[in-house]
């Protein structure tokens, strides 16, 4: 199990197990780790957990979030990051590989053969602008289907709440399902994915009947399941 150890002036103060698929930081009560500091933002920002990776983002906090130096809006956490916010400092310390799985070959497939990912619980993995939502309120099911690459024409029906695609280090992005439909949103990577032929910004789309995705080297096309 992945975790952050928090602390301040080089004093360790706590060790914060990753024990749910998001967890909020900020300075107001409800957040699942509450830095009461006036350089904390209310909602500062969130770590998302799917399989054994995590990655950061910054809820638009009005300081901002720094890893490792640099200032950051949504970051692939690697083993060894520090996360800064403030006088506090929070490192990463990545779950360990279970027996007989290998992490960096099922990073490297995670576009080449596309595999079921574990669902999110909905609880607005990629900022306020995704919202909260139960999945079982998308009345429709959606699928993408591989247009290139060598495993062209497999499909990957969209049943879970948040459905990463990509390859962690190149390119990533989520397909969160929301009650008024299917939302792409970019989460790493220099370049962001290209839609329909225009390339994408930071923002979440919606996703259309037919829409044909490119993301890592691969074209994928959107469609609704009848």
């Amino acid at each position: 199990m992945a975790k952050l150890i928090l602390s301040m002036d080089g004093l360790v103060l706590k060790e914060i197990p990753l024990l749910t698929d998001r967890m909020s930081i900020g300075r107001k009560a409800n957040n699942d780790i509450q830095i009461d500091n006036m350089a904390i933002s209310g909602e500062h920002a969130a770590v998302v957990t799917i399989l054994n990776d995590s990655f950061l983002e910054d809820l638009n906090s009005t300081n901002g979030t720094l890893v490792n130096g640099q200032a950051v809006k949504k970051h692939f956490l690697k083993d060894g990051d520090v996360i800064e916010m403030g006088k506090y400092k929070m490192k990463y310390l990545a779950a360990s590989e279970t027996p007989g799985e290998t992490t960096e070959y099922a990073k490297n497939m995670l576009v080449e053969s596309i595999p079921v990912p574990e669902v999110v619980k909905a609880s607005d993995p990629i900022g306020p602008s995704l919202g909260h939502s139960a999945a079982s309120a998308v009345p429709s099911i959606a699928a993408i289907q591989l247009l290139s690459g060598s495993n062209a024409g497999r499909e990957l029906q969209l049943t879970k709440t948040l459905t990463t695609l990509g390859k962690p280090g190149v390119q990533v992005a989520v397909i969160a399902r929301r009650p008024q439909g299917y939302f792409l949103t970019h989460v790493e990577g220099a370049s962001f994915p290209v839609l329909n032929g225009k390339v994408l910004d930071a923002q979440a789309h919606r996703l259309e009947d037919h829409d044909v995705i490119e993301l890592a080297g691969v074209k994928m096309e959107f469609f609704l399941k009848t």
